[in-house]
């Protein structure tokens, strides 16, 4: 299939699938006159990536995790030196929700100063 359908049927970009071609975690076939060709098996590496970015995983981490990957929505099977790149991308994530918290409490804290302020 072109690139162009596997962007619709993978719900995703054709910029997108060029940068996942570029970071080497697609890799189409490509036809006598140079147009990609992608087969059903890239749709479903296609999923893979995104499942996996979506998950916050950037593309280095992706290009490590997808040769763990099976199925369309990723189950790892996690390899001993995969473990410490998921575990730095989970404090990583974990590191963000506690900035966010933060930020939760200080946005609130200015309403509640408002709300004070206009009673007064």
């Amino acid at each position: 299939m072109r690139i162009g359908e596997l962007a619709r049927r993978s719900g995703t970009t054709t910029r997108a699938l060029r940068y996942y071609e570029e970071q080497g975690l697609l890799a189409p076939e490509r036809t006598d006159n140079g147009y990609r060709d992608y087969s059903e098996t890239c749709l479903v590496r296609v999923r893979q990536i995104r499942a996996l970015l979506d998950a916050g995983f950037n593309s280095h981490t992706v290009a490590r995790l997808l040769p763990c990957a099976s199925g369309s929505r990723p189950e790892l099977e996690l390899c001993p030196d995969i473990v410490a790149a998921v575990q730095t991308t989970l404090r990583r994530i974990e590191s963000d929700l506690e900035t966010l918290s933060g930020r939760r409490a200080a946005v609130s804290s200015f309403l509640a100063g408002e709300s004070s302020s206009d009673s007064a």
